[in-house]
């Protein structure tokens, strides 16, 4: 089974508006680099399986898959899926990170406080 035109022209938009977004956030300074270069990437991937079908088809035919526009979506839900769970490590990792140097925050402020104790002892 084929792509409709209908659904080429959605990827084809839903494509390049990504795109055109990304490069908006990137001239602001609002997303970084990393984050971009997979949307970007992401895009354009969409892209050309939307202006060249056959490639869509020709991976669904060997994964067995009976609709290219299923694969389309597998596809997309199995890189997003992917990209969540990166995420998630990142957001793991920054949560550490940040307990870590809250606690040495107040460990810093603790010593302040015991040292500014002693010497108003003397």
């Amino acid at each position: 089974m084929y792509m409709t035109p209908l659904f080429r022209v959605v990827l084809i938009v839903a494509s390049l508006l990504t795109l055109t977004g990304i490069v908006r956030k990137v001239r602001n300074a609002k997303v970084e680099i990393e984050t971009s270069i997979f949307w970007i990437g992401f895009s354009a991937l969409l892209l050309i399986l939307s202006i060249f079908p056959k490639i869509a088809e020709v991976i669904a035919d060997l994964l067995g898959i009976y609709s290219t526009v299923n694969f389309i979506f597998l596809f997309v839900i199995f890189v997003l899926l992917v990209h969540q769970f990166t995420n998630s490590i990142k957001i793991s990792q920054m949560e550490n990170k940040l307990k870590e140097l809250t606690q040495e925050i107040a460990v810093r402020e603790l010593r302040k406080k015991d040292l500014e104790k002693r010497e108003e002892e003397k």
